[in-house]
């Protein structure tokens, strides 16, 4: 079962009356609808006095109650800690989907790593998703999703690629990879332990760069292929399992995006630069953890060469809006210019740290993106935002307009933003995957903990920058 179909829109009946249940209550006078404390998965002192400090704190009563709601989702629902071979270990589901997704285990637990000096329970969770997240792309570093149990057999078993038992999906995504860096780096500069980073997390890293060598396709396509017998051509691949062709240019092939959909042209721009930031996180991190000046030159060395390959080859001529980044490319001279709610997006490249706000070509592909230029960004009576082709036309994504926020230096637009937050939860106190532009209460995935994780680190980043607009 996909994301798309493992909890479609739901019913306008229930949704309304949850909404005139729940989002019409009084200002101070919201239901609890967060889960109750003895089901919760994982407690954190730490978490739980963030939360009391910011309801205090802001004027906004109902921004307060969904941040208490969605920002320690993740801890409450998805998480399951354990020790095994004297090791923190962590499985992280989406939400409604039992599995463990690199990207979105990494991004669930992201907004916590400032806490975690203050838990040290905290702070071995997080470790546990490091140890998972190494032994998973040990396992198998193209796929994207995996199982608790490492014999467990997929439901997709009989896609057309080599699956193994304890893999969900094995869909190459190149931000995969990266989010995993991402979460370690993070970690160990909040933290300077170094426990994770053992050398099988080593050989992770190292297995990446291969990985990431592979997929440039230098001699050939490479290992990789992949086919489903499906109706929707966004979940196959064209060119008998390997995608659509492209010239070898220095940039890494990404046969599918953070959305789980395939790619069009295969250089998916996005996640390429990602490739840069965690590709240079990963030699600092070599270099001063394991004393390996080799490795950590190798990775400077990839990251600079598709680095370059971005320069040449991502920035395009858009006839409305100027020089823009594309979404992907084939190194041929196509290219498609729209942008997807998911993260990476092009929105999103400041806050992943790949290019400056005032990147000029950025700031024009921001202004591309945030219109209607952008075949997926939606204007309807509710809401406008960027939404994506995997759930379609008229659906706006929260990450896409929490990305808007977070990538911001305009306290108007953080407060549409905001706004907007605000008033299509459809009463429910969550974040959703995506919502209609007219209808808020016409929305997928009622429970989508990376969602309601990053809303919560929102929150807290405006607090603690611009807490003026959360009064």
């Amino acid at each position: 079962m996909t994301r798309r179909d493992f909890i479609q829109t739901a019913s306008l009946t229930t949704a309304g009356l949850m909404f005139n249940s729940i989002g019409r209550a009084g200002e101070t006078n919201f239901p609890v609808v967060r889960i109750p404390e003895v089901r919760r998965k994982f407690k954190s002192a730490a978490v739980e006095n963030k939360i009391q400090q910011i309801k205090a704190a802001i004027g906004n009563q109902e921004l307060a109650w969904m941040f208490e709601n969605c920002f320690p989702n993740t801890l409450d629902t998805t998480v399951d800690f354990s020790v095994i071979d004297g090791r923190p270990d962590t499985y992280v589901i989406t939400g409604d989907i039992d599995a463990m997704w690199l990207r979105d285990s990494s991004a669930q637990v992201w907004p916590y790593l400032p806490l975690m000096k203050e838990d040290p329970a905290l702070q071995q969770l997080i470790a546990g998703v490091i140890n998972r997240q190494t032994r998973c792309i040990l396992k198998d570093p193209y796929a994207n999703a995996f199982y608790k149990d490492e014999n467990k057999i997929s439901e997709w078993k009989s896609d057309l690629t080599t699956m193994k038992p304890g893999v969900h999906e094995r869909k190459w995504e190149v931000d995969s990879l990266c989010y995993p860096i991402r979460l370690a780096h993070g970690y160990w500069k909040n933290t300077n332990d170094t426990a994770p980073f053992d050398a099988g997390w080593r050989d992770a890293v190292l297995l990446t760069l291969k990985t990431f060598r592979e997929q440039q396709r230098k001699t050939g396509h490479g290992p990789y292929h992949f086919q489903r017998r499906t109706e929707s051509a966004t979940s196959t691949l064209p060119g008998n399992g390997y995608g659509q062709p492209a010239k070898t240019v220095g940039l890494i092939f990404s046969m599918f995006r953070p959305s789980d959909d395939a790619t069009v042209f295969p250089f998916l721009i996005p996640s390429n630069f990602f490739a840069v930031v965690s590709l240079r996180q990963a030699a600092e991190m070599l270099e001063q953890i394991h004393r390996d000046q080799a490795a950590a030159a190798e990775c400077r060395s990839l990251a600079d060469e598709v680095e370059r390959a971005l320069r040449e080859y991502a920035v395009v001529n858009h006839q409305k809006h100027g020089r823009i980044y594309a979404y992907e490319v084939d190194g041929l001279g196509d290219f498609y210019c729209i942008d997807d709610g998911n993260i990476p997006s092009l929105l999103s490249l400041p806050y992943l740290g790949a290019l400056k706000l005032d990147d000029r070509i950025y700031q024009h592909t921001r202004r591309f993106v945030l219109s209607e230029s952008n075949p997926y960004f939606s204007k309807g009576i509710a809401a406008s935002g960027v939404g994506g082709p995997h759930v379609g036309i008229d659906m706006i994504w929260p990450l896409g307009i929490i990305a808007q926020a977070l990538t911001s230096n305009d306290n108007d637009e953080i407060r549409r933003c905001l706004a907007i937050l605000q008033t299509t939860h459809a009463g429910t106190g969550f974040m959703h995957e995506a919502f209609n532009k007219d209808n808020p209460q016409k929305f997928t995935r009622r429970w989508f903990a990376w969602a309601n994780t990053i809303f919560g680190e929102l929150i807290l980043t405006t607090y603690e920058r611009r807490p003026q607009l959360l009064a």
